[in-house]
């Protein structure tokens, strides 16, 4: 594939897990041994690329290793080895609102998470009426965010978030917050990306989303890369071995 977006090549993380640990210097001294561990690889030479203007998703089974993969992707985790490599700038959707402060009101916290997300004041002013139309918080917006719905909270942070107009965005089941007319809302925005050229990678285990959003899939099983492809045939495969 010459015209790739994302390439992961040969991509692998490790954990320690600890089963004891010393805190301290004196706890170590004291106890006379050192902590005792023992590595996990939440991933192991994972590969795949992703097309330039292709929605790609994600999929497996709890603990398969796709939320691990997503924070490499989105620069949280280092891989242990291999390489990730982008062409675009790239933006990650994971903790919706995780830049918000709860004592400042819905306004402020619009230009204070859009300017964390790498908004300018200028871009955050152009998108400001888009961004409260969509979140569908406007009788609220000078309210601090602390007295805000959970719903209202995540709607607004989302409808930040997916005006920064990335050409590469990462997201993590995202379309699994709000209503269904919020939902609705958020599908179409993704529609309006991908026409758009942009590049997305989700994870989801909503397997009707894929099909309907995606135009190809990896699916990972204990950290390992099962299949890559398109994504009907992907989850149709993921959906005959869980079935099996």
């Amino acid at each position: 594939m010459t015209d790739w977006a994302v390439r992961v090549e040969d991509v692998s993380k490790k954990f320690r897990l600890y089963h004891e640990r010393n805190q301290s210097l004196k706890s170590a001294i004291l106890r006379g041994k050192t902590s005792e561990h023992e590595d996990f690889w939440a991933l192991r030479n994972v590969s795949f690329d992703v097309a330039e203007g292709a929605t790609h998703g994600l999929i497996g089974a709890n603990g398969s290793g796709k939320s691990t993969l997503l924070k490499c992707l989105a620069k949280i985790y280092w891989p242990t080895s291999g390489e990730i490599s982008y062409r675009g700038k790239m933006a990650s959707l994971l903790e919706v609102g995780s830049g918000f402060h709860l004592e400042l009101s819905g306004r402020e916290n619009i230009y204070l998470n859009g300017s964390i997300l790498g908004m300018s004041r200028k871009q955050i002013d152009s998108r400001f009426d888009e961004i409260v139309d969509f979140s569908g918080v406007e009788k609220f917006l000078d309210q601090p965010v602390k007295n805000y719905s959970s719903g209202m909270y995540v709607r607004l942070g989302f409808s930040i978030a997916i005006n920064v107009d990335p050409d590469i965005l990462v997201v993590d089941e995202v379309l699994s917050v709000g209503d269904e007319d919020f939902q609705r809302k958020s599908f179409d925005k993704f529609r309006d990306l991908k026409k758009a050229g942009k590049t997305v990678i989700i994870v989801t285990h909503a397997m009707s989303v894929v099909k309907d959003l995606c135009d190809t899939a990896t699916w990972l099983r204990s950290g390992s890369v099962v299949e890559v492809g398109q994504a009907g045939a992907v989850v149709d495969a993921y959906l005959d071995s869980v079935g099996s």
